[in-house]
């Protein structure tokens, strides 16, 4: 069971890899976003010196690893190597790409954006990681009082400002937009967010909110006992998880059917359990 858990996420990592090189030459690089880390420098360098993006990843990412390796050890797995080497070759057999790619600012932006945190997230899905300036960041909050994530955007933060001076201004604005949209995605595909939603219900009628949540819409309830702060009176606080159009019905009818109950709708990221990360199993009355 183990072996195939660690042949998924390597899976994982060359699918979301080749994602990520696909994401640069079709959007990011036509666009010249310099959308932070290696990848924008090496939109920077192929602006300045005309060197092939791929040459600069293997140039950079290479020796980043072999730091990596040595500095931090059991920090760096065989996912991250692979990594490592197969985004720069993805963007080598795709260069061809980049003549028919989106050169729209705005559009390379958002679409790179997207695409990128698509293939990142499914990346650290398989608990991989692309190496780069990650890496850079994970040595350096080694030996500082930084954290890793403050040394990422700092490496980010200086790869735009240099866009702007070998792009221009806008560009340079741009590329925030496409950094900004490849973390929302990331966290979509790495944590799984869907329209679910975590609903509490303070209410005086436990079983019948129960028996309402279940006849509804099928779902779990959990219960709390609690009490009012001003009036010190009894109460339930219930909470269960729903799909947003069973949350939508529910309301609803909890409306109808206890208006006094005090109903929260919560967004919620990420749910492992039985009917979200698994088949829901329904409760077929006899």
């Amino acid at each position: 069971m183990k072996n195939n858990r660690h042949l998924i996420d390597i899976v994982y990592t060359i699918i979301g890899s080749i994602i990520v090189g696909l994401s640069y030459n079709f959007f990011l690089l036509p666009a010249q976003i310099a959308a932070g880390g290696i990848s924008g420098i090496s939109t920077i360098l192929y602006e300045v010196m005309h060197i092939k993006p791929y040459i600069i990843q293997f140039a950079f990412n290479v020796p980043i690893f072999i730091a990596g390796w040595i500095i931090l050890g059991r920090a760096f797995s065989l996912k991250t190597m692979i990594a490592t080497f197969v985004v720069p070759f993805t963007i080598f057999l795709t260069d061809p790409l980049v003549k028919m790619g989106i050169h729209n600012a705005l559009l390379g932006a958002l679409y790179g954006g997207i695409v990128l945190g698509i293939g990142l997230g499914i990346v650290y899905r398989g608990n991989g990681s692309t190496g780069g300036t990650a890496t850079l960041a994970q040595i350096v909050k080694k030996y500082t009082k930084f954290s890793s994530g403050f040394c990422q955007m700092l490496v980010d933060a200086i790869v735009v400002i240099i866009s702007a001076v070998v792009f221009d201004l806008e560009l340079a604005l741009y590329a925030l937009i496409s950094i900004y949209v490849t973390s929302k995605v990331i966290d979509i595909v790495q944590l799984q967010t869907m329209d679910n939603k975590l609903v509490f219900i303070i209410t005086d009628h436990e079983d019948q909110i129960v028996k309402l949540v279940h006849d509804t819409v099928n779902r779990g309830v959990t219960t709390v006992n609690a009490f009012g702060a001003y009036h010190k009176n009894e109460k339930s606080i219930l909470f269960s998880v729903m799909e947003q159009q069973e949350a939508i019905y529910f309301k609803q009818v909890i409306s109808r059917e206890d208006p006094n109950s005090f109903v929260i709708f919560l967004n919620t990221s990420d749910i492992i359990g039985r009917g979200f990360s698994t088949e829901k199993v329904y409760d077929i009355k006899k």
